[in-house]
């Protein structure tokens, strides 16, 4: 969990013209809403989202932030983001306020770990269906992934997330029949023969005959 405290300004002005003010100044707008409290419009630097992003548990990082001229402190997680469709920069942030004490239903990386047996020896193909898993628990033992083990994974074996093993407190939410990921074997390539030439029929020389007669 990061330590690290943020200090936003809150956004008194709203619109294209305020976007471009922030901009200038190296923030970017953003909103802190969650807990039944009304929602919050503040600022942010966008460095300061993506060295959150770069950490280890990126999205489900929790931080402080911290009004700025005051005391108000709140946990935080990232929520959702919005990116500029052709840089790929940071346009808009949703936090999530959280209490410490309740739990949250947040999404999770899904690491595969090892290489699968059907894979290296068995000329198989690795089917990753599910690359995120979701979860509840308490902010504070929210894991940066789900590592998942498919050394002795054969061809025609999969993994549920039924089978995963979470850790203690950690509850799964979603369909718990759904495979994560699959070994299938590799489709053989039909060998086609081409149809044997037909031979040319005979052409009855009989104008030749005709000749000698």
């Amino acid at each position: 969990m990061s330590q690290e405290v943020f200090i936003v300004p809150k956004r008194e002005t709203f619109g294209k013209a305020a976007v471009r003010d922030l901009k200038k100044s190296g923030l970017i707008p953003a909103v802190v809403y969650g807990l039944k409290e009304a929602p919050v419009a503040i600022a942010i630097s966008p460095k300061a989202v993506a060295r959150v992003l770069a950490s280890d548990s990126g999205m489900n990082s929790v931080m402080f932030l911290q009004r700025e001229g005051t005391d108000i402190k709140r946990h935080v997680i990232i929520k959702d983001l919005q990116r500029d469709p052709i840089t790929s920069r940071l346009r808009h942030v949703d936090f999530m306020r959280v209490d410490m004490t309740l739990k949250v239903r947040v999404k999770v990386p899904v690491r595969l770990v090892g290489t699968s047996i059907g894979v290296k020896a068995m000329g198989g193909v690795l089917d990753f269906a599910h690359r995120e898993i979701e979860i509840e628990c308490l902010p504070s033992i929210i894991p940066a992934h789900i590592d998942v083990d498919i050394s002795n994974l054969g061809v025609g074996d999969s993994i549920r997330f039924e089978q995963l093993t979470l850790g203690a407190n950690i509850v799964f939410t979603g369909d718990a029949h759904q495979v994560v990921c699959s070994v299938h074997g590799k489709a053989a390539e039909e060998e086609v023969a081409a149809p044997a030439a037909a031979p040319e029929p005979e052409v009855a020389k009989k104008g030749k005959k005709d000749e000698k007669k």
